[in-house]
């Protein structure tokens, strides 16, 4: 693959940098890829690195694997170029099903007799083809609907439409009088719709639209819970949590409710416990709390008969099973069996019926089925410079800092890596000094660059061979790493890794039978310097560095990013303009194959330049009477002039990102 990053001046490989790469093992096998990259420590059984070296989707029915690198190539040859993303829908289907077994089979070995129904909060992944397969998959389970916004109601009435099962839809958020007169009059269209109270105000208005249009619909209250939640969303759970009534608001509204003769339209009681819940303590602590709640209120006369326990249900993004905020120190049939008995214990030291447990665990059910694939366009090395001069060559004028950077380079040994090291710095240190004073020319800082690159990957590779790695040399790896460019928006298709530092499995979908020589980080299209990943899962710490392979010239090089599918697409932004990826819905067939179900195409350039209100058509217009004039005062040729429009028009239809050629 040609590096559209390289010049004529770039310093080229040579067998003395190449000694600074880890060594290649020629025995390396698939199977030491997919240890590697941890693969079955992070993918719950729905990913395999195959023995031919390809990362493949393992179908939770045990059929044929599907590999990723072939749909990718049959994507290109349908004229979808990446990044893409990938919906594999018997994996969505598959976690709907495991979760409602686990809940099930949790309340039969602890005599709980509540039903459990998993709601699907629509903000987790609110992409139509994704919600409808969600509530098709779930009618066998009686699974529902969470909405947190007037918007996302309008998308939920229309997805339940032909839907006569009547499955629940909680509706959350701040609601105004409107939303609140649209979820009364979907009550008598016979919609189960629940709108859970997050202030007095809005009782206040529920109530009265209730009796204009003599409706009494099924009511719920948002508890504060007391206890604080664990991990980056910890805050959104306590005193100082967005939503929800403190203990003497839920009072006043059962005291409101039985002033207007409803208090037994109150039947669900909420809590919000946090997002990627990663300690199971804290789980067990807030739905003690809330069993307990729910307990009062059925003292209080309320007719309850629903628990929801909201979200949190964590996903082991980095396989460590840990306390980590990418990861959960609890298994999904651990924490079923927690928020059972639980509840079950409360209810029955209080003789009260067993209520339906409610659970919106939207990042437990998504977050597997999506895969973001991208390639890499281009790779920049720090250990490919070459040191061709010698100290001889030197003018004996030339300052001491650079006479010692070459006393560095020429020492380094196994036992004087640190010191070396120091010297390294040091000179390079004085060497910037000297030319911001302008005491020292722009060959020589650049020869002073070279030495220190040159040192470093030098201790770098001898330390690799120590039985331990001395602390002020573990930097070096991260220092070292080679930048490959990749053609993605990390705000645009990953935007947790920017905003929140969340982690997510990455590695190459093909080549696994070859070992990753290589250590990079990666950087995306956009010109931000925040656009880049340079934090990796590991099962022990952080990898700063994630092991690749050197591109090819005239091949690609796919990465992929895995477990995705929560969050990550509606909360994508349009930095530079890079819209949104294409998206395509996979599915396996009986023949062992697969299939691509729908295709939506990622923004067209017209299209992202529309959301920031330019016209297209306009721009056009205006590039067009630019060239006549250009043509006219002989500054281009007519030719010149098509070849500029032609790009102009093929760029604005084309898609926002790089590609091939």
């Amino acid at each position: 693959m040609v590096d559209p990053l390289s010049s004529p001046a770039m310093p080229q490989q040579t067998s003395s940098t190449r000694d600074t790469r880890i060594a290649a093992d020629s025995a390396w096998t698939a199977a030491d890829s997919a240890e590697l990259y941890q693969v079955e420590a992070w993918s719950d059984g729905y990913f395999e690195v195959r023995a031919d070296g390809r990362l493949c989707v393992a179908p939770p029915d045990g059929g044929a694997m599907i590999d990723l690198y072939e749909v990718i190539d049959g994507l290109r040859e349908r004229g979808l170029a990446t990044p893409v993303v990938l919906r594999f829908q018997e994996i969505l289907a598959d976690r709907l099903q495991r979760i409602h077994e686990v809940f099930t089979r949790a309340a039969a070995e602890d005599n709980y007799r509540g039903r459990y129904l998993t709601v699907y909060p629509i903000k987790v992944n609110q992409q139509r083809p994704v919600v409808e397969q969600v509530y098709g998959q779930g009618a066998a389970f009686g699974s529902g609907l969470e909405v947190g916004s007037k918007p996302e109601l309008l998308a939920v009435m229309a997805v339940t439409a032909d839907d006569r099962d009547a499955r629940p839809i909680i509706c959350n958020g701040f609601k105004d009088s409107a939303y609140i007169e649209a979820v009364v009059l979907a009550t008598k269209l016979g919609r189960n719709i629940i709108p859970v109270v997050e202030n007095l105000a809005e009782l206040r208005m529920l109530i009265g639209h209730a009796e204009r249009y003599e409706v009494r619909p099924v009511i719920g209250a948002r508890i504060k819970l007391s206890h604080r939640g664990a991990g980056r969303w910890g805050a959104s759970v306590g005193d100082r949590s967005k939503f929800g009534l403190f203990a003497s608001e839920l009072l006043d509204m059962v005291a409101l409710l039985r002033e207007h003769e409803m208090l037994d339209t109150l039947q669900l009681l909420h809590g919000h416990p946090g997002s990627q819940l990663q300690d199971i303590r804290r789980v067990k602590e807030m739905i003690g709390e809330l069993a307990h709640v729910y307990a009062e209120l059925q003292g209080l006369g309320a007719a309850m008969g629903y628990i929801d326990i909201g979200g949190g249900l964590g996903v082991d993004y980095d396989g460590s099973r840990t306390n980590s905020s990418s990861s959960m120190n609890y298994t999904l049939e651990e924490y079923a069996a927690e928020v059972v008995h639980r509840i079950g214990s409360v209810c029955d030291d209080r003789n009260i019926e067993h209520p339906t447990i409610v659970s919106e665990s939207g990042r437990a059910v998504a977050a597997h089925h999506s895969v973001l694939v991208f390639d890499v366009l281009g790779v920049s090395a720090r250990d490919r410079f070459v040191i061709e001069e010698s100290v001889d060559d030197l003018d004996p004028d030339a300052p001491q800092p650079i006479y010692d950077l070459f006393e560095a380079f020429a020492s380094v040994r196994e036992d004087n890596l640190i010191e070396c090291y120091h010297d390294a710095v040091e000179g390079r240190r004085q060497v910037t000094e000297l030319f911001a004073l302008g005491f020292l020319s722009l060959q020589l800082r650049g020869l002073a660059e070279r030495l220190f690159w040159s040192t470093s990957s030098k201790i770098q590779k001898l330390a690799g061979r120590l039985e331990e790695l001395p602390e002020e040399l573990e930097h070096l790896e991260q220092m070292l790493a080679d930048t490959y460019f990749c053609n993605l928006s990390i705000f645009q298709s990953l935007p947790d890794i920017w905003a929140v530092g969340q982690l997510f499995p990455i590695m190459p979908i093909h080549r696994l039978d070859e070992e990753p020589v290589r250590r990079g980080v990666l950087a995306d299209v956009t010109c931000d310097s925040d656009g880049r990943i340079d934090r990796f899962t590991d099962v022990r710490d952080v990898r700063r560095a994630l092991p690749l392979h050197e591109p090819r010239e005239g091949e690609p090089y796919y990465l992929a990013a895995l477990l995705v599918g929560a969050y990550q697409e509606t909360l994508g932004d349009l930095h530079n303009l890079f819209g949104d990826a294409h998206v395509v819905h996979i599915q396996t067939t009986a023949e062992g194959g697969w299939r691509i179900e729908e295709i939506v195409k990622g923004d067209t350039a017209s299209e992202v330049l529309r959301y920031v209100q330019y016209d297209p058509e306009r721009m056009h217009t205006q590039l067009s009477r630019d060239c006549e004039l250009a043509i006219e005062e002989q500054r281009l040729t007519v030719a010149e002039s098509r070849a500029l429009l032609g790009f102009y028009e093929s760029a604005l239809a084309g898609y926002t990102y790089l590609s091939e050629g």
